[in-house]
């Protein structure tokens, strides 16, 4: 099953607190909206994919719990992007000090701030072409460093902010480099 785009401007505009509250009565169903206002409904991810997921998301919150430099989301929290849109990645990270300019309403809903890193795993669902345009959305919104994670093909894409996507194949480990100094991605269980 792959994700259903609906243009609901013809009819009617969706505000932000509109979104939110969508969202918050349909918890079976995992949202996202683009800057034009177009409403994304993502399939549910498999088994495998949501271990992964997991896997991934349990090795930021980990380091995050060691650092304590900043805060780490799973693949459940929406954030708005400065474009409009509304945008769940896999796994994010901001910076503590950027999260703590938010306010607790802002904190509360879907926060209106572009991580610094946020992780992308394709699943079987997934367009790489979309995902690699929701990539350079995240860049262009601010995001500092990202990586795509390609299981079928076992290839890892990393967006730096200034700099081309760089394509590492089957790596065992990615780094957060200046972004998330000391973080290392253990890829073995992800593979």
């Amino acid at each position: 099953m792959n994700a259903l785009t609906v243009n609901l401007k013809p009819v009617l505009e969706l505000t932000d607190e509109q979104f939110f509250k969508l969202c918050q009565a349909n918890q079976d169903l995992k949202f996202e909206r683009t800057a034009t206002g177009e409403l994304i409904i993502m399939p549910p991810t498999g088994g495998e994919t949501g271990n992964r997921n997991g896997r991934l998301t349990q090795q930021l919150m980990n380091w995050t719990d060691t650092d304590g430099t900043g805060i780490a989301f799973d693949s459940s929290t929406c954030f708005k992007l400065p474009n409009g849109a509304d945008r769940s990645p896999d796994a994010a990270w901001i910076k503590l000090e950027r999260w703590n300019t938010l306010t607790e309403e802002e904190k509360e809903k879907f926060p209106p701030i572009c991580p610094d890193f946020v992780i992308e795993l394709l699943s079987p669902s997934d367009s790489l072409k979309a995902t690699q345009e929701k990539m350079k959305e995240y860049l262009d919104n601010g995001v500092s460093l990202g990586f795509l994670i390609n299981r079928k093909s076992r290839q890892v894409e990393i967006y730096r902010q200034g700099k081309e996507v760089e394509v590492l194949e089957s790596p065992a480990t990615l780094s957060g480099e200046d972004v998330l100094n000391g973080f290392v991605l253990q890829l073995e269980k992800i593979w």
